[in-house]
């Protein structure tokens, strides 16, 4: 019998198709709609997102996003979606080496590729093992779970299914944790290391209401382990970096500190550097392109910061597809 073949489904949170309004109000109208997203009742929910918020947002989001838009050889896109992308070919590469049954895709949760875009294209080929590994290195039930539910929502249309695995964390795997450093340390040998007194390196993850935390979500703690690791792995003390959280959105308190406010408290009590790095996102985005290095630095700077240097994500480095083809191989154990 012919060996099943296999595949690794990359999935990332999503990117509009262009920077302009029309197609953020697509894009913001499918995430803003996910329950796992906004827990909000809908009746309630609904009347705010489409009578207000995709009215004036979809606007404001396409000058951002249009800031930072990336030129990919003869084409254009977000850099989240060129460095996806740009991570799946690698990982294909990577896992073919040692694994030629195995095929790498990338999908996204919102906009597209889809996951049941790719997931058809998939059957179609004749894969038969899936291994569905999500671009978040910590759990939380609005980006993992999501993800999950996106590929129950096509097994309920799909009479013939497939395997299925689904890697759900990794924010406590060596090699994830040895790239960030890696990247880290990078960045160190050319710009110098903050002394821990008037430079700190600061460690911005994405935010989460806190009554998500308070239901069980365990995402906060993932964040907090692998900060506590990287900071051993970049043999800092307490003394010389901070973890916050960012991209809040609402009225509601969210996982806090908060980046900005943390960091133009840092600039008003002395401290003249701050070295930001987002281990939390795995491929940069408008959340760090533009949230960390355009509006961040701009609030560290102008309360009486001097230098402030943003570490580019994992992307495609070397040492992280290595890693990343690892965990892929861990999980496909067995099937290979």
């Amino acid at each position: 019998m012919p060996t099943p073949k296999t595949a690794v489904l990359l999935c990332n949170l999503g990117t509009p198709d262009a920077p302009t309004p029309a197609a953020l109000r697509r894009y913001l109208g499918e995430f803003l709609s996910d329950q796992r997203v906004v827990e909000i009742p809908r009746l309630l929910w609904w009347p705010i997102l489409h009578g207000i918020i995709l009215r004036v947002r979809p606007a404001k989001s396409a000058k951002k996003y249009a800031s930072i838009w990336m030129r990919d050889g003869d084409k254009s896109g977000s850099p989240l979606r060129v460095w996806t992308e740009r991570q799946a070919v690698a990982l294909n590469a990577q896992l073919q080496a040692s694994s030629p049954d195995v095929t790498v895709r990338y999908a996204m949760r919102y906009g597209s590729p889809s996951i049941a875009q790719q997931l058809d294209a998939l059957q179609a080929e004749g894969v038969q093992r899936i291994l569905i590994l999500p671009a978040y290195p910590q759990y939380s039930g609005t980006t993992t779970a999501s993800v999950v539910d996106a590929v129950a929502q096509w097994t309920g249309k799909i009479r013939s299914l497939p395997e299925l695995r689904f890697v759900n964390r990794y924010h406590d795997d060596p090699g994830y944790i040895s790239a960030l450093a890696a990247r880290i340390k990078a960045h160190w040998q050319t710009h110098g290391r903050p002394d821990g007194t008037t430079g700190k390196l600061v460690l911005s993850f994405h935010g989460l209401p806190e009554r998500n935390r308070t239901l069980g979500d365990p995402y906060y703690d993932e964040c907090q382990q692998t900060a506590s690791l990287l900071a051993q792995s970049l043999q800092l003390n307490a003394e010389q970096y901070l973890v916050t959280f960012q991209s809040r959105f609402g009225a509601a308190k969210w996982l806090q500190p908060y980046t900005e406010p943390t960091v133009m408290a840092l600039a008003r009590s002395g401290v003249q550097r701050v070295d930001v790095a987002c281990p939390g996102f795995t491929s940069d985005c408008i959340e760090t392109l533009e949230e960390i290095d355009q509006e961040v630095r701009e609030a560290f700077l102008t309360s009486g910061g001097q230098e402030f240097r943003y570490i580019p994500c994992l992307n495609d480095e070397v040492e992280w597809v290595k890693a990343l083809g690892q965990i892929g191989q861990k999980h496909l154990s067995g099937w290979l």
